[in-house]
């Protein structure tokens, strides 16, 4: 199997992406079994920061690398948090989920059903190697609408609070199989492989 490098300490992030890219033979490795830290997130979008992230993974291990960044936009917060959705709240560690849900609740208090539209975006990035002048960068993008309160007790980050029309349950209510196969994730995934035998 390839092995390849997740530039990311995230557990949920891994189990989804192992779920998918295992099928291809490839086998994906946290950057935290290399004892490789988190690298500061300094772009203003999900583009650099992915990059920001699959650079210094390759960097640090000198392993080809895949780097996810993802997050919600709420339209009637302009779009936020998004690139700031992990630290929305300002914390992290094991209660940033549930602080980043409070703090988005409480933002859109006042906000009716029909203005609570919301969208996850993901940008994955597939690097060679540090120096890799032309990476593979894909895009998914999954609609749905912010809940009340939270539903549901699957996934991860802002699943509880996302409703996913199509369904009409919280992405938190899915499987992990049927998110995974309409996911913003999924998606970009599922894009990245399709480019990966063309990529040389």
């Amino acid at each position: 199997m390839q092995k390849i490098v997740l530039a990311s300490g995230n557990a949920g992030k891994l189990v989804e992406l192992r779920a998918i890219l295992s099928q291809k033979g490839i086998n994906l490795i946290s950057q935290s079994e290399y004892n490789v830290s988190d690298v500061e997130e300094t772009g203003l979008c999900f583009v650099e920061n992915a990059l920001i992230k699959a650079r210094h993974a390759c960097v640090e291990t000198g392993l080809p690398a895949i780097a996810d960044d993802s997050g919600i936009e709420v339209d009637a917060l302009d779009g936020e948090p998004g690139i700031y959705s992990a630290r929305y709240a300002g914390a992290s560690g094991p209660t940033a989920d549930k602080d980043n849900n409070a703090k988005l609740l409480k933002e859109l208090k006042s906000i009716v059903q029909a203005e609570r539209t919301a969208r996850f975006q993901c940008v994955i990035v597939y690097l060679r190697h540090a120096k890799d002048p032309m990476p593979l960068i894909c895009q998914g993008t999954w609609e749905g609408r912010i809940l009340f309160e939270e539903s549901g007790s699957n996934g991860f980050g802002y699943d509880p609070l996302f409703y996913v029309p199509t369904h009409d349950c919280a992405s938190a209510d899915l499987s992990p199989k049927v998110k995974n196969s309409i996911s913003h994730r999924g998606q970009a995934l599922r894009h990245l492989l399709k480019c990966w035998n063309s990529h040389p």
